[in-house]
């Protein structure tokens, strides 16, 4: 049967005028949708998988337009709706269907809207956050009859929190929706295709359609001198317009007078001219920036790789824009800017991070150059893959390295890019955070159910297997029950009916769930306007903001903007076309190598340095895709490596290196291919090691090629046993160090914010990120001491599971215990290439600490003499020294004016108990109907309490609660006087042990 069978006659007429056969992805998708069953496609770029998605349905509501939204599609990348939208004009126009597309997303004004809610469309295209902000608001009702939800580019979210919070919305979805929704999910090549199939269908039946084939490439590895450790200073004068001061400002220059970026420019540049469209991909935000400046700088100075203009016609040069910044923290209006720009053939190069990864249609590319390693090979594949991006075409990659190390890695990624060899993907389980939020949102909407709730939640495949307590924990957190009074500033989100089994949202849950959508960490970046009410242009870094003064100019975009103002909350520029800038940075985390390819390179490494000359570099040119000068400097750096330790780092042997350094203090370097997700948790364990065995201080850092461990003051050698550690223990140990990390804090911010106990203030307004580092860091401290803590909880998960690679770290361990892995231990005079390599990186790290020994730095805060403080001061009672009316103001504001029933629930569990006369009968009367306040007999009288607090008050006090209380809340702590006691104290103004012992009937 024909693919297009179960079409229309009007549909299949105008599929056969415009295409000439389906694709692989259409003629094997197509039969699996029209039985409705949920269906992932799986299919590289550019092979008609969106038309495979969308054609069926289309055909399907052709006759009956107007009727509502029927037909919801997901993609992780707003440009990508846009491309989405207009491209369905050619089937719809064809088919001269009545039935309307519109678009929704972050930027959508509120006016459109508005006008959707109206008169809703009959296919909608969305984000997953804004998806989740459709359920979670009234507009929520235009769903109800959506019949197919296209999920787009799962494999860019499938591995990730976002990816999560996505599966609970479309459960959500598939629950509010007046019949079960039809899930399609849309794939480039991944591994294994099953688990994105569960990822797409929450464990449903589906429909697995693999139209997966390795891609034509067109690769090459390329270094443009001939050896990479005798780098030439820059040559080339950057364009400099008359009468500029750049005076204290980076003016696109390249750090140090020695680098290989001299040798990189003008061949990117020849790259570029010689080809009509290029993009040129990058892995951080900066160096987009400072490459497109450098690009436009050569051009003007008519630096072309293949003749250089004399210096007096360089003078004379007019400025000339070949190439463009594209990434993240430009506004939304600059990048379509320049995608316009280069597919008008206006210019002809992007430079771009991977905002440019994902479908978005950039027309004819004709070459993508890669500048240092994608770090992955499926990354890799969907960059190279823009170019050529239609069916059956070529893709035309360009990779080079920015240093020797980076040289081995790129030769891997391109051999595994050629042979298809993808990554596993592991989805997540159980981000709590995730959870917290999306509860919030879904108790906004209705009162729901425990089970029920519980029940919707595991739908979800990341949550398929989230248990009864893991869930009550969580609700616990939500609901205001935390393991410590000390949490009690935290305002409880939902209230939880124990006795019903029911779940509320409690005032302004709405707004909070909203304000505070998503997953993605907020870093507290300045937006960019344009002065006098102009739009957005961007983002810059907080600490790049600090930095700045009104006046400076930098680049954006590879635009030059003047600062005309900085604000509490965004920084206000004019143009400023032709003067030089500086080149911004953004903070941020790099990205890893997956132990997969670690394992890959030290299989290569081994391999090639035991092949002879010709051999090694006929395979490397073969089977890695490098160029002759590419291939001589990565097999010198291997046989230099050799010579230097014996052996090289490599899948069966892991070298240990020792050496003094340039004042004396021993290094101890692990070299091991196997990544930094392997590598971190690895270094945590072995600081911890040396420092119970040496009683010193140990420095580590580590990086995708190894960990670096500075000894200082150690006066023998470094033991080398230390890292042979028991796989069985290895575990316990790095949860015994991680708490402490600054990983983890940094991890425990962002969880936490995800979880809604640090809010943002506004929609839309900027919170400081030092602000959220104060707050988070405080939670934290109280935190820690409570295991059970969901964040807590879920901060040990991501970094034990997301961010580090345990299983991997414990085959190698175990690998090394039963020596399949050889451990190579050697004493060198000096650094050898691998460990010079990875001491860059150390550098890096520790140039701008403080002078402060770490053991000093936290000796400070324990160094004050309470005593001589007391003598200095005189022996008045504390309270004397304060102002009265200072102290009726505290307790002013301790005591709060609660206006509705939740806030004086807060304000018991923030004070205890309260007195008649300390509080509104009637909020009062609502809350013992609710069951959520009870009144009990303290020193011989009544008082309101929390009925959380019942267990606490009859354990410490003897106050007996009334009958039909939960379970949970006639629990108590190890000490609840003295919680009571601590909470009085933080409640309420300075009180005498007197006024404590009579408030609670105690005898002194």
């Amino acid at each position: 049967m024909s693919a297009l069978a179960r079409f229309s006659p009007a549909t299949r007429a105008w599929f056969a005028s415009a295409f000439a056969e389906p694709t692989p992805a259409q003629a094997l998708g197509w039969p699996a949708i029209s039985t409705g069953s949920h269906t992932l496609i799986q299919a590289p770029t550019g092979s008609g998988k969106t038309l495979a998605a969308f054609l069926y349905g289309i055909d399907q509501l052709t006759g009956t337009p107007g009727e509502g939204l029927r037909l919801l599609y997901v993609s992780p990348l707003k440009a990508l709706n846009y491309d989405i939208e207009r491209n369905l004009r050619g089937p719809l126009a064809g088919l001269q269907s009545e039935l309307r597309v519109a678009v929704r997303t972050g930027d959508t004004p509120q006016k459109e809207r508005a006008a959707m809610l109206r008169d809703p469309p009959d296919i909608l295209i969305t984000t997953p956050e804004s998806l989740y902000l459709l359920l979670t608001s009234r507009a929520r009702e235009i769903l109800t009859g959506v019949r197919t939800l296209i999920l787009d580019e799962v494999h860019s979210v499938a591995g990730t929190k976002r990816g999560a919070h996505l599966a609970l919305s479309v459960e959500r979805l598939d629950r509010l929706a007046a019949e079960p929704v039809q899930r399609i999910g849309l794939s480039a090549t991944q591994r294994p295709l099953e688990e994105i199939g569960r990822f797409v269908s929450g464990g449903r039946p589906i429909e697995l359609v693999d139209a997966g084939r390795t891609k034509k490439l067109d690769l090459q590895v390329i270094v443009p001198l001939e050896d990479m450790r005798e780098l030439g200073s820059t040559s080339i004068a950057p364009y400099q317009p008359e009468h500029t001061d750049t005076s204290g400002l980076g003016v696109g220059t390249d750090p140090g007078s020695f680098s290989i970026w001299p040798s990189i420019y003008p061949e990117i540049l020849r790259l570029v001219e010689e080809h009509r469209s290029t993009i040129v991909f990058v892995n951080n935000r900066r160096l987009a920036e400072r490459l497109a400046l450098r690009l436009n700088e050569l051009a003007s100075s008519g630096h072309a790789a293949e003749a250089s203009m004399p210096s007096s016609a360089a003078s004379q040069a007019t400025p000339r824009e070949i190439a463009r910044a594209h990434h993240g923290s430009l506004a939304r209006e600059q990048r379509l800017e320049v995608e316009e720009l280069l597919k008008r053939g206006e210019i002809p190069c992007l430079v771009a991070t991977s905002s440019l990864e994902l479908g978005i249609d950039m027309g004819a590319v004709d070459l993508v150059i890669q500048v240092e390693s994608p770090k992955s090979v499926a990354r890799g594949l969907q960059r190279v893959g823009r170019a050529g991006h239609e069916f059956h075409a070529v893709s035309k990659g360009r990779i080079f390295p920015k240093f020797r190390a980076d040289l081995l890695e790129c030769a891997v990624v391109a051999k595994r890019m050629r042979d298809g060899a993808i990554e596993e993907t592991v989805v997540p389980r159980n981000p709590l955070d995730v959870l917290a939020q999306q509860i919030v949102a879904i108790c906004a909407e209705e009162e729901i159910e425990i089970d029920e709730l519980h029940a919707l939640v595991r739908g979800a495949y990341p949550f398929a297997d989230l248990s009864r307590v893991q869930l009550e924990n969580v609700l616990d957190m939500l609901a205001g029950r935390y393991p410590s009074d000390e949490f009690a500033e935290l305002r409880p989100r939902i209230v939880w009916d124990r006795t019903a089994g029911l779940l509320r949202a409690r005032a302004g849950a709405r707004r909070l769930a909203v304000t505070n959508a998503g997953t993605i960490p907020d870093r507290g970046l300045f937006g960019v306007h344009l002065v006098d009410g102009g739009g957005r242009v961007g983002e810059l870094d907080e600490e790049m903001v600090y930095e700045a003064r009104a006046g400076q100019t930098f680049l954006l975009g590879a635009s030059t903007w003047r600062i005309e103002e900085i604000t509490r909350d965004r920084v206000l520029v004019s143009p400023a076309p032709g003067v030089p800038g500086a080149v911004p940075f953004w903070k941020g985390e790099g990205v890893g190598r997956p132990y997969e390819l670690g394992a890959a390179i030290g299989q290569t490494s081994r391999e090639l340095a035991a092949l002879p000359e010709r051999e090694a570099l006929d395979r490397l040119a073969n089977d890695h895709s490098l160029d002759e000068r590419a291939a001589r400097n990565l097999l010198a750096f291997l046989r230099e490596q050799a010579a230097a330790t014996g052996v090289v780092p490599s899948d069966r042997s892991v070298v240990v290196e020792r050496f003094r350094d340039e004042i004396g203090d021993w290094r101890l370097c692990v070299l091991t291919p196997f990544g930094g997700r392997v590598h971190a948790p690895w270094a945590l364990a072995l600081g911890a090691r040396l420092r119970e065995s040496l009683g010193l201080e140990v420095n580590a850092i580590w990086s995708d090629d190894g960990i670096a461990l500075h000894l200082p003051d150690a006066d023998s050698t470094p033991p080398t046993d230390a890292v042979l550690i028991e796989p069985d223990e290895i575990e316990e140990l790095v949860v015994s160090e991680l708490g402490s990390s600054a990983l983890f804090g940094a991890r425990f911010r962002e969880n936490a914010a995800r979880a809604l106990l640090i809010p943002r203030r506004r929609p839309g307004e900027r919170t400081p990120l030092w602000q959220q580092r104060l707050k988070a860091q405080g939670l934290l401290q109280v935190a820690r001491r409570y295991g059970s803590f969901p964040v807590i909880l879920e901060t040990y998960r991501e970094c034990l599971q997301d961010v580090f690679d345990l299983p991997a770290l414990k085959r190698v361990l175990t690998g090394l215990r039963t020596r399949e892995l050889d451990l190579v231990d050697v004493e060198t005079p000096s650094a050898s290439p691998f460990s010079a390599s990875l001491l860059f990186d150390y550098v890096a790290t520790y140039m701008y600490e403080d002078d402060t020994p770490a053991a000093e730095r936290r000796a400070q805060a324990l160094s004050l003499d309470r005593d001589l403080l007391r003598e200095l001061l005189g022996q008045e009672e504390l309270r004397d020294l304060l102002d009265a009316g200072a102290l009726e103001n505290v307790e002013l504001q301790l005591r709060g004016d609660p206006r509705d029933p939740d806030d004086l629930h807060d304000l018991l569990r923030r004070r205890g108990d309260l007195r008649p006369g300390e509080f509104d009968e009637a909020l009062a009367a609502v809350l013992e109907a609710e069951r959520r306040a009870i009144r009990v007999r303290v020193a011989g009288a009544d008082r309101l309490i929390a009925a959380e607090d019942a267990g606490r008050y009859r354990d410490a006090l003897g106050a007996m609660p009334p009958g039909g209380l939960p379970e949970a809340f006639l629990e108590s702590d190890e000490a609840p006087l003295q919680s009571l006691l601590a909470r009085l104290a933080r409640g309420r103004g300075p009180f005498t042990t007197r006024e404590a012992a009579e408030r609670f009937g105690l005898e002194l």
